[in-house]
């Protein structure tokens, strides 16, 4: 399969959102973490948030796999769900040394800022083509990795969290074997089938946009 059409669409996609690429690599909640301005208890947000989060996105992909357009493309949700699903057993991990079980991770509030992408990822899952999904998720994970690298990082020289309750961040640190090749197979069965590539952008653009209110949030609501 000759994937330069799917590839200069997800570029194209990615260099039209450059701006919000920019704020979320130069963002400074990381950036407080490695300063060690955040105190250590509002770390308690970050495992609430992410717990709501990374629930949402299972039911997600869960949808996104039994909705799948392929084959192909049913492997590559399924991939993303049990990813998603070991994150979530990981921020359990996380929560512990901050002295939260599931059961506070779970009675924690959500906030509508810190759980919008999921929202959207969800909706997403519900309503529309696997091509766009694997889009978003080829433009969104590396940024997000790179901020968990640097959050990881941070916590373990700052914080001095263990190995162990680092396992979240370092789930993430890089992608999966062949994550890119598999993805824009998926975006180009679904240009092969007609999928308008506005309906790709839009999804990148707006995952970006969400993963951003993330950040944002956290370093809102951390600081106060």
């Amino acid at each position: 399969m000759t994937l330069q059409r799917a590839k200069r669409l997800v570029d194209e996609a990615r260099n039209a959102i450059v701006s919000t690429e920019e704020q979320l690599l130069l963002h400074p909640y990381p950036e407080s973490l490695e300063q060690k301005i955040i105190g250590r208890g509002k770390l308690v947000l970050f495992a609430v948030q992410q717990y709501h989060v990374l629930s949402f996105c299972v039911s997600a992909l869960e949808l996104a796999r039994d909705r799948a357009s392929s084959p192909r493309a049913r492997d590559f949700m399924s991939e993303m769900l049990e990813k998603t699903r070991a994150a979530r057993d990981a921020i359990i991990l996380f929560g512990k040394p901050l002295g939260q079980s599931e059961v506070n991770l779970e009675a924690g509030e959500p906030l509508s800022g810190a759980i919008g992408y999921s929202m959207y990822l969800y909706w997403l899952c519900s309503n529309r083509t696997s091509s766009e999904i694997a889009a978003a998720f080829l433009v969104n994970m590396p940024l997000w990795s790179a901020n968990c690298v640097r959050v990881g990082r941070a916590l373990k020289k700052n914080y001095e969290f263990t190995d162990d309750s680092l396992a979240f961040f370092e789930l993430f640190a890089a992608p999966s074997s062949g994550f890119e090749e598999k993805g824009l197979e998926i975006v180009e069965e679904g240009l092969e089938q007609g999928v308008d590539p506005v309906f790709i952008r839009r999804a990148v653009r707006l995952c970006q946009r969400y993963e951003l209110m993330f950040w944002e949030t956290m370093w809102e609501r951390s600081r106060c």
